[in-house]
């Protein structure tokens, strides 16, 4: 049992959290979303206006980015356009010996860029996001199919979303907008 001073570790558990946060408040870490700065960077979140994506799963996007970045219901002020190239590729990774698929692995990928509202050649920020899911193809009926195939998009856009949001937030943590004048 590891002891140091007065402080047993194997029976004061509950202040691990709290030396984790000390030691990372120690290297300069602070919170994407806390403190006065964090407020900011949702208010500009809060500014964006999401491109039409197009397809089904490019609406599911839409929808997840909508929760992610626009909490507050759609922006009253745009300063933002978000425009996102969505793809979901299938792979066959379960072929059986009779050249039946078994499994599918859906890769989905998003390259995003962010502009400012008028001047859709002056390029803010860009970047990509990649994730992956998969579903097991059995006998079953088409339902049951169907159903599994949109959960599978939604899971894929839920994750997609998040992570665009989280590189669009880094993007205004580290270019605060300007102070309105006032």
């Amino acid at each position: 049992m590891w002891r140091a001073g007065s402080l047993t570790l194997s029976s004061n558990r509950k202040f691990l959290p709290l030396l984790g946060l000390l030691a990372l408040a120690g290297c300069g870490f602070t919170p994407l979303y806390g403190g006065d700065d964090g407020a900011a960077v949702q208010g500009q979140l809060e500014q964006v206006k999401i491109a039409n994506i197009p397809e089904r799963p490019g609406q599911l996007l839409h929808e997840a980015l909508e929760a992610q970045m626009q909490r507050q219901g759609s922006p009253t002020q745009q300063l933002y356009v978000l425009n996102v190239d969505y793809v979901i590729t299938p792979d066959a990774v379960g072929v059986q010996a009779d050249s039946s698929v078994s499994r599918v692995r859906y890769d989905a990928t998003a390259k995003w860029t962010l502009n400012p509202i008028g001047a859709p050649t002056h390029k803010l920020a860009s970047g990509q996001a990649v994730t992956s899911d998969a579903l097991n193809v059995i006998d079953q009926q088409y339902f049951a199919q169907s159903l599994e195939a949109s959960t599978v998009n939604r899971q894929l856009a839920d994750q997609i979303a998040a992570q665009i949001a989280e590189q669009v937030a880094v993007y205004f943590r580290t270019h605060p907008a300007a102070p309105a004048p006032g």
